[in-house]
């Protein structure tokens, strides 16, 4: 098994696939369906149906499709999530959105959190997962996406806690579709300005949904159509937590306070960018 692992590895690392060994571990145990950590323990060789998986998935890893897509899940803050093409990717830089949102409702004794693009689930989830207190509602545009969302809410033990809802942040009826009593938004919007997605690295650009990623001419429609209707949606002294791009901050804090929010703080990711913006209504 080593052997076998060894060559996966050092056939990524030809394709300049970085962290080769894991993902060679990882793409076998998903086929021998073990703990990547207990591969080497009493694993009996690759049977021939086994090494013709193994030898698919890594034909398309070396073409540079995700990791997480390929095996169909990823681990994100405490929890491993379902991901398809019809889902963004978690990223650990969004894992600091989780923390600082977490903390809020455990600080403040929310009741209510509001999920504004949920796409696979994973921050309402892993909120959900740490405030037992907490009911939420988590929206999205994709029907495909709600159904992926769904599914982690099931393998959580969530499902009985979180509503998801279909639709768009820009439809007329939002508001009152959604209603206005959170206590807590919670949000990453697409904030990639149009002119640099095609610029992206391949492996998010061809394999995660291009309405996570465009967030229009300046990266920042969303985030003004976001601050526009969460007066609605928020109770007062409520608070909005949300992801953004490099360089974002302060452009984000300023059309949140145009309308009326003041800012809490911005914190840093663990690759040291600002990236969550904390506001208060």
């Amino acid at each position: 098994m080593i052997n076998t692992v060894q060559k996966i590895a050092d056939t990524l690392k030809k394709h300049q696939i970085e962290d080769a060994k894991l993902e060679a571990r990882m793409i076998v145990a998903s086929v021998l369906n073990v703990d990547e950590n207990n591969l080497f323990f009493e694993c009996p060789p690759l049977n021939e149906e086994q090494e013709k998986q193994v030898a698919a998935l890594v034909e398309k890893r070396i073409h540079h499709y995700p990791l997480c897509k390929l095996l169909g899940k990823k681990g994100f803050y405490k929890y491993d999530f379902s991901v398809t093409e019809d889902v963004l990717s978690p990223r650990p830089d969004t894992e600091i959105l989780v923390e600082a949102t977490i903390a809020e409702a455990k600080g403040s004794k929310a009741k209510k959190i509001l999920d504004l693009g949920t796409g696979s689930g994973c921050i309402i989830l892993s909120v959900l997962g740490d405030v037992d207190s907490l009911q939420g509602v988590a929206l999205d545009a994709s029907s495909k996406a709600l159904a992926i969302a769904s599914q982690n809410a099931q393998n959580l033990g969530l499902q009985n806690r979180v509503d998801f809802v279909q639709g768009s942040w820009f439809d007329e009826d939002i508001v009152s579709r959604l209603g206005n009593d959170f206590d807590i938004i919670v949000s990453n919007p697409p904030y990639i300005p149009s002119k640099d997605i095609a610029s992206l690295e391949e492996e998010v650009r061809a394999h995660d949904p291009i309405s996570a990623l465009d967030g229009g001419e300046d990266g920042l429609r969303d985030y003004r159509q976001i601050a526009k209707i969460s007066n609605s949606l928020l109770k007062d002294g409520g608070k909005i937590f949300l992801e953004g791009g490099i360089n974002q901050e302060k452009e984000i804090a300023a059309i949140f306070e145009q309308e009326g929010f003041s800012l809490v703080g911005i914190l840093k990711d663990y690759g040291g960018i600002n990236r969550c913006i904390i506001l208060k209504k």
